[in-house]
């Protein structure tokens, strides 16, 4: 959905404000830095026009820290007014950053976020674009995943989703998706030990069995890696790849023959174009932002709750990542559905 909500900007900032001069800063916040790795493209109607067709964005995205200086003398020597920040919470917390720095200036420069994470983990906002595609997109995996595991005698189909910290993906992938049985999610422990039993039972009652299991579940269960990303988030291990063994390791033991599918298509759901709901979602977000920038607002991000699109303070939005409630009727939704014990500890 970036290429939708790019090209919404500059529709919405050259048809319904007269704006001619829309610049796109290329790689993140590293193409508003001293040395960017390519100049600003000039963002037109024209070349706007088709690339909501297409996943990816046009513009390039970059993780890692930039001279908060450096990126605010940037926008006051190409004369921007307006800087629109789409991204998830780092790319907030750096929009913070620049609104701050723009105010010690006293410079007449608004910031405007634009929430980006598929994981849908921004709060006060009830939910960010391109996670319905994400959980549209992961129909496919996990339809394949029970096709594999019904077509063997103790079969088992597993997938992982994305979903570092907030598993909302991976619970309404398996509300959505009637043959899932176990889904694991970061916000909710469990032990191998529990785990296991509990998939064993399966097996031995409907000699098949799907587990949908998100990023960042299970990371206490994993030697970590002790290695940070460019924005310094901690890399986590594959929890797939560790349950996958784990699970052929327990069945063998258990001179028990299963036949395990791991399926990860986490990089292909996110490289896809937005499907028509985020799609139109997109193109109102955009026109929200523009909006808001255009009537003075600033370190503020736009947000959508009670199917009424929201102002959110950027220091509001990042103050806690949103989470599943394992009290919520979500996640009571969830244990319904997929008829997994209500604690794996």
């Amino acid at each position: 959905g970036l290429n939708d909500v790019i090209r919404s900007l500059v529709m919405s900032l050259r048809f319904g404000y007269g704006v001619k001069r829309i610049l796109g800063f290329r790689f993140g916040y590293a193409g508003l830095g001293a040395d960017p790795p390519a100049p600003p493209l000039e963002l037109t109607p024209e070349l706007a026009e088709r690339i909501h067709e297409h996943g990816g964005t046009i513009l390039g995205s970059s993780r890692g820290p930039q001279d908060v200086d450096e990126m605010v003398s940037t926008l006051e020597n190409n004369n921007v007014g307006i800087l629109f920040c789409i991204g998830g919470d780092g790319t907030l917390r750096g929009a913070q950053a620049i609104a701050e720095e723009v105010g010690e200036r006293n410079l007449k420069i608004g910031v405007i976020g634009v929430p980006k994470t598929i994981d849908n983990d921004i709060s006060f906002t009830d939910r960010s674009f391109g996670f319905v595609t994400a959980v549209s997109e992961s129909r496919t995996a996990i339809y394949s995943a029970h096709t594999e595991a019904q077509g063997a005698r103790n079969g088992i189909g597993l997938v992982k989703l994305m979903g570092r910290e907030s598993g909302f993906i991976a619970a309404y992938a398996s509300i959505t998706n009637g043959d899932v049985n176990f889904c694991l999610i970061p916000e909710i422990r469990f032990t191998l030990d529990r785990f296991l039993e509990a998939l064993q039972q399966r097996l031995e009652n409907r000699r098949h069995a799907v587990v949908v299991v998100g990023e960042g579940a299970g990371q206490d269960l994993i030697e970590a890696t002790g290695e940070r990303d460019e924005s310094g988030n901690i890399r986590f291990s594959d929890i797939g790849l560790f349950l996958k063994d784990r699970i052929q390791a327990y069945f063998k033991n258990k001179n028990m023959d299963v036949t395990l599918k791991y399926i990860d298509p986490s990089y292909t759901i996110r490289s896809m174009p937005a499907n028509p709901h985020d799609s139109g979602f997109c193109l109102l977000l955009g026109h929200n932002a523009v909006h808001a920038g255009l009537c003075g607002k600033t370190n503020m991000a736009v947000g959508h709750w009670n199917n009424e699109f929201t102002h959110v303070p950027i220091p509001l939005a990042v103050s806690k990542r949103k989470q599943i409630d394992p009290n919520s009727r979500l996640w009571s939704n969830v244990l319904s559905c997929t008829g997994q014990p209500k604690e794996l500890m």
